[in-house]
């Protein structure tokens, strides 16, 4: 086997800074894709089902994208050809997911639209960063492996640290960091544009400055005969069963820590937003309650002619002052305050309803209906549909509501139901954040920095693992630090103290990036390298999908009807989640004697 031959710095440089804009995109979805679904009106405890979709998709891109670039060759490459059309998704994609509340669609069609952007991003991001990851390998001779990591993993920080800030940055500038019910605010959505364009360069950046080795060239340095390369390569089971037992015993390591940085990403928002911004809250209705059922929908009416909840909000009937009951649909208080239009309560400008049902409208001079002038406007509240029924009426649960030109309702997806006595209903509500006030959208971009803070503390700790002596120590230690970092952010109320919480978070993804990567290819023998890194990625895919599945439970199990649910409570179970990977950590078994450093691999960049 001929030997590779030493690069110089900037060779090794192109060979791996394409993963910058790569690792832009993958931090502007883990930073925001939370926050953009409950913006467009996702319920909190079905967010971890919305987190599904990346690790199930990197459980089947990477392998397929491992297996078949080990068997490709063309004008553009080996791996490269994977890299073209990942980023290309990517860039689309990521022009369109944070519009997902911006074209005026129902919220369920508007979450639907997002899980279709979120699957497609995901896929390209993951086709796109595992050519980088195999470039090293192809190309790269053992002694300057270690460099070529370590240049890799400062480009997968610089990016994630760039893409993390983003939006807070936007707003510095002036940006608008709010926006009305339902949609993302500008400066998520232009975070979103500019990373696109920056992913864009660095790819063009990539394909101008690689050129992969031929396939004769490619085996030569490898060691692979010309029989070797004309043979079929083993099965993926053939593999797994002769997978060295690192593979399995990190892999177990790996279970509770990638559990835990799922719910981190998934409740990390919210838990910031009302432990130390102090969002405000909003009540939604879930549905109408008689005789021991609930009828729920996304819309409910009165014999499909009239609206009187809407995804969650009550319509207003009218207003009742001075004794006497108004029916209308606008309502304008001080000759020029509208505070209901078209029946349903009109917001401020920080995104809370001007008025609530059942509070006396206070510090008003005048009040008019429809344009008609009430002259008695005391002790004015509003009026919900509901209780101006008396007696049976027929209540409708429609998926769909249109409105005609000349306003006729049209319903879909429609089931109608007697009810026997208006009176016995009641209404059953969720109390959830407003996500359309000031608060919870400078948490949403509070967050993106606390997760460039826990990049910074990575490098920095990273620095230092090499100095410890015992390789299991450094690494157990790491992640119990993180478990302490969870199990504060759960119950910090201060903002910069919020600081300390993602540092020392770092301090465990660093010995993630670290030594599982260094376990592992220490272990790893023969000519499928690409096929294993993409198998072994199961084992960061695979405890994702089961915290995705179990999260909404287990935030049901702790929930009480009709409360904000305590989704803070979610990063205590992520602290001891990870507490117990760093247990497991001595259950690794090495071949005695090896020492080599640790290697920072861009998993980072699997959301996988």
């Amino acid at each position: 086997m001929k030997t590779k031959p030493d690069l110089g710095f900037w060779k090794l440089w192109n060979l791996s800074f394409g993963f910058f804009g790569v690792q832009i995109a993958y931090a502007l979805q883990s930073a925001n894709v939370s926050r953009i679904f409950t913006t467009i009106g996702a319920d909190p405890h079905d967010l971890s089902y919305f987190w599904i979709l990346p690790p199930l998709m990197g459980l089947i891109v990477q392998p397929v994208v491992g297996i078949f670039s080990d068997r490709t060759w063309n004008r553009f490459g080996r791996r490269l050809p994977y890299l073209i059309l990942g980023a290309t998704i990517a860039v689309i994609v990521m022009c369109l997911l944070p519009n997902a509340g911006s074209f005026h669609f129902t919220v369920s069609s508007a979450i639907l639209f997002g899980l279709v952007a979120l699957m497609l991003l995901d896929t390209s991001i993951n086709m796109a960063m595992q050519p980088f990851k195999m470039l090293v390998g192809d190309m790269v001779n053992e002694k300057q492996k270690g460099l070529a990591y370590s240049i890799q993993s400062f480009l997968c920080n610089a990016g994630s640290v760039v893409g993390f800030i983003f939006p807070i940055c936007l707003g510095w500038l002036g940006m608008k960091n709010t926006a009305p019910t339902g949609v993302v605010p500008d400066t998520v959505i232009w975070a979103f544009y500019i990373g696109a364009a920056i992913l864009l360069l660095c790819v063009i950046y990539s394909l101008v400055k690689i050129k992969e080795w031929p396939p004769q060239i490619y085996d030569e340095y490898n060691g692979i005969t010309k029989t070797e390369a004309k043979e079929k390569s083993p099965g993926v089971v053939k593999l797994l069963v002769n997978a060295p037992s690192t593979f399995w015993t990190v892999g177990l390591v790996q279970f509770f820590c990638w559990f835990a940085f799922l719910f981190l990403w998934t409740y990390a928002t919210n838990t910031v937003a009302h432990n130390a911004f102090k969002t405000p809250t909003t009540t939604s209705i879930v549905g109408i309650n008689y005789e021991g059922r609930t009828y729920g929908a996304n819309y409910l009416l009165i014999d499909k002619d009239v609206t009187i909840v809407d995804h969650g909000k009550l319509m207003v009937a009218g207003v009742e002052a001075g004794g006497t009951f108004y029916k209308g649909g606008t309502i304008v208080v001080n000759g020029t305050d509208t505070i209901v239009r078209n029946h349903a309560v009109v917001s401020n400008a920080e995104g809370v309803d001007k008025v609530n049902f059942g509070e006396v409208l206070t510090g008003i001079s005048s009040l008019s209906v429809d344009g008609e002038n009430i002259p008695d406007y005391s002790n004015a509240t509003l009026q919900d549909y509901l209780s101006r029924i008396e007696g049976p009426f027929k209540l409708t649960e429609a998926g769909i509501v249109g409105t005609s030109a000349d306003g006729k309702i049209s319903v879909e997806d429609a089931n109608t139901y007697e009810i026997g006595n208006a009176a016995a209903c009641n209404y059953e509500t969720k109390t959830i954040l407003n996500s359309a006030t000031p608060q919870y959208n400078d948490a949403g971009n509070w967050v993106g920095l606390l997760y460039a803070v826990q990049a910074l503390g990575s490098v920095c700790w990273a620095l230092l693992l090499p100095k410890f002596k015992s390789r299991k120590l450094s690494y157990s230690l790491s992640l119990l630090l993180a478990a302490g970092g969870f199990m504060m952010l759960a119950f910090i109320t201060n903002q910069w103290i919020l600081f300390v919480a993602f540092v020392l978070i770092g301090c465990g993804w660093a010995a993630m990036l670290a030594w599982p990567f260094t376990i592992l290819t220490n272990s790893l023998k023969g000519g499928n390298i690409g096929t294993y890194l993409g198998l072994f990625n199961g084992t960061i895919t695979i405890p994702q999908i089961v915290a995705a599945l179990a999260g909404g439970w287990i935030l049901s199990l702790m929930s009480r009807p009709g409360q904000l649910a305590p989704e803070y409570m979610m990063m205590f179970i992520a602290g001891i989640s990870i507490g117990i990977g760093a247990l497991c950590v001595f259950v690794i078994r090495e071949k005695s004697g090896e020492k080599t450093p640790p290697v920072e691999t861009p998993v980072i960049s699997d959301e996988i």
